[in-house]
């Protein structure tokens, strides 16, 4: 199904935190900053999404501004960590711990990765929410949540894990 938005327009929300449409056809590298003067990342982008969200949702800066969206996840960690470049918990795909609404999904996909927020879980499934999906995929996707021997797992391939504020 196509997408008959222009770059830049609102085509979504979650927790009235808008996600914006990003044409492959147009290259941009102009920073998406907030008022307060954080740099949450290039317009458009999922990473530039998720940062903004965490900001306005959570108020939460991440110490490290800089990296791609694989960057968030450091595979250096053990589970259930605390991830000093962005000041969250992680979680890897395959924890004893379960998702949760809220929690920033990191994936290996591509050269740059990709970054998501859990908006909705079930017993057997996540919904996520993303900016920057493309122009025919939507920006609510759902994945498969598996729990045996007491391990959670996404099944998703590409899927390194998650990342939630600590509470």
């Amino acid at each position: 199904m196509p997408i008959f938005a222009k770059h830049g327009d609102i085509v979504d929300q979650l927790d009235n935190v808008n996600i914006y449409f990003n044409d492959p056809k147009i290259k941009s590298n102009e920073a998406m900053v907030t008022p307060c003067g954080y740099r949450v990342g290039v317009k458009y982008q999922c990473v530039e999404f998720v940062k903004r969200y965490y900001f306005e949702h959570y108020n939460h800066k991440m110490p490290n501004i800089w990296g791609n969206a694989r960057d968030f996840y450091n595979s250096k960690l053990k589970d259930g960590a605390f991830n000093k470049e962005r000041g969250l918990l992680q979680y890897k795909n395959g924890s004893s711990t379960r998702p949760e609404k809220g929690d920033l999904l990191v994936y290996k996909n591509g050269k740059y990765g990709h970054v998501a927020i859990v908006s909705k879980v079930s017993d057997n499934s996540i919904t996520i929410m993303h900016q920057n999906a493309g122009r025919y995929r939507p920006t609510r996707m759902k994945h498969s949540l598996k729990y045996k021997d007491g391990v959670w797992t996404v099944e998703k391939d590409a899927l390194l894990g998650w990342l939630r504020v600590k509470s």
